[in-house]
């Protein structure tokens, strides 16, 4: 049986804090800002009656609401604002597309001038409560309901933080070493640090969730005892690794898919990684863009990113696009990949054909056709694959009542599966979108899950003391050199 009164703590992510080098290359892109320019930026607020910025955010923080404690000098109730909002706060000020969502909307933009810097006056409020390690959210009174949390990223974290501010008590079960899903593993560090989401898992600590990492549900622990003990389970365990390329040579030595690549920068020693000279980035969406801008900085010295549609075709955010290209990179638009080359084992390059757009299909797009005779090779020792990934979902299978899409999204009603005890949300619902996008999908499954259980909130402790800081224990051992 199972021991439910195991409690883990959390060691830190591995420490780059050997090579300069790397910490300049992977520094955050929007510096910080001082106290007396965020005043200054607040104040241009012009508070909103009807908060055009908040119903773009997909959290809905209340923007003008933390800009006034900002402008007032109250950092902690600002935070408090946002943190309520969204527990993910610092993490979503700085990957948030924040130009297409809260400021895109900012009423300045029809004065001609500048929209407020929304995405850098919250990381600032939340990074303040953050390093002073000051406790502004508290749990509710406990309910008696206990819910089990399947995976620890975005929606996860979000749902068990809404839980347990209604007194629920919560515990996030996680079959990796550290929790915080993407924004921890496979996300590139120039945008956010490993220890940034971590910092963030302290404040659902606080709230007193109960994490059990480097335990997998179905094998350390069954489906059938997680339905023992809790009253119900929420599913967020985001997608899983990068899809196939289905192409010849893929099994040849400097083949890897995004996501494996962008962990081990991550978790292993990044500025001994070996990493190809010349690379080439199959895929051009957000991830292939921040996987380019990762090889640039750690070395490469050619990147290609090859993609079999047209550049306005591409699904990645401009931005993202404008940055790499800032970086050097390579583009070859309407371009197939058919075959990996290698010798010895090894890539040596990568055989591509030249495509146009075909008719179109029952959706409108127009499938790419290959061009005869069009071939070129790319003198390459190193592939990437961005192709998406896929839904880690197989498992739930094995749970009565659970279905499954073709594309392996679990099919709910209102965050509720065919069990009524399960419920799922984030990108193994939904497919994949945005990290504030998650968050939002795990605040709706809890008022989901609240209702099924009969709403039985308990009162928020407002005037109570959170759970102590509790500090983040030795880092684990990296290897020497991470097989990128």
């Amino acid at each position: 049986m199972f021991d439910s009164r195991r409690i883990m703590s959390f060691p830190e992510p591995v420490s780059s804090s050997g090579s300069s080098q790397w910490k300049d290359n992977f520094s955050q892109m929007s510096p910080l800002m001082a106290s007396r320019e965020a005043v200054v930026e607040a104040s241009r607020c012009l508070f909103c009656f009807d908060k055009p910025c908040m119903l773009a955010c997909p959290a809905r923080i209340d923007v003008p609401g933390f800009m006034q404690q900002i402008r007032s000098g109250n950092l902690q109730g600002s935070a408090r604002i946002i943190l309520e909002a969204n527990i993910l706060g610092e993490s979503c000020a700085q990957l948030c597309p924040a130009k297409a969502l809260c400021e895109g909307a900012c009423v300045m933009h029809k004065t001609g001038e500048q929209p407020i810097q929304i995405a850098r006056l919250q990381r600032y409020a939340v990074k303040d409560v953050l390093d002073r390690k000051i406790g502004v959210l508290h749990a509710g009174r406990p309910n008696g309901k206990w819910v089990a949390c399947i995976g620890s990223g975005p929606a996860s974290l979000a749902c068990a933080a809404e839980l347990a501010k209604w007194g629920y008590a919560v515990s996030i079960f996680d079959r990796n070493e550290l929790p915080g899903g993407n924004p921890t593993y496979n996300i590139p560090s120039y945008k956010i640090s490993a220890s940034n989401p971590l910092r963030e898992v302290e404040l659902l600590r606080q709230l007193g969730v109960d994490f059990r990492l480097n335990i997998e549900v179905g094998r350390d622990i069954s489906f059938a005892e997680l339905e023992e003990q809790f009253d119900a389970i929420f599913v967020g365990i985001g997608l899983g690794d990068t899809s196939s390329l289905e192409l010849s040579g893929e099994d040849l030595r400097g083949v890897h898919g995004a996501k494996q690549f962008v962990r081990q920068t991550k978790m292993g020693r990044p500025h001994k990684a070996s990493v190809g000279r010349r690379v080439a980035v199959i895929g051009a969406g957000n991830t292939a863009m921040g996987v380019l801008v990762a090889l640039k900085r750690l070395g490469a010295e050619t990147t290609h990113l090859i993609y079999r549609r047209s550049k306005e075709e591409m699904p990645a955010f401009k931005h993202e696009y404008e940055f790499a290209k800032e970086h050097g990179v390579i583009f070859h638009w309407e371009a197939q990949p058919v075959r990996i080359l290698g010798k010895n084992g090894i890539v040596t390059g990568l055989q591509c054909v030249r495509t146009r757009p075909g008719e179109p299909d029952s959706r409108g797009r127009r499938e790419p056709q290959l061009i005869p005779n069009s071939e070129f090779t790319l003198d390459v020792d190193m592939v990437i694959g961005a192709v998406g990934q896929k839904p880690a979902t197989e498992f739930l299978r094995a749970v009565p009542g659970v279905q499954l899409r073709k594309d392996g999204t679990i099919i709910t009603n209102e965050y509720q599966t065919g069990n009524e005890k399960y419920f799922a949300g984030g990108d193994c619902a939904h497919g994949a979108k945005l990290v504030v996008d998650a968050v939002a999908s795990g605040k709706a499954a809890a008022r989901s899950l609240d209702a099924w259980l009969g709403n039985p909130r308990g009162i928020p402790e407002e005037f109570g003391s959170p759970a102590s800081w509790t500090p983040l224990s030795a880092p684990p051992q990296a290897p020497e050199h991470p097989a990128i």
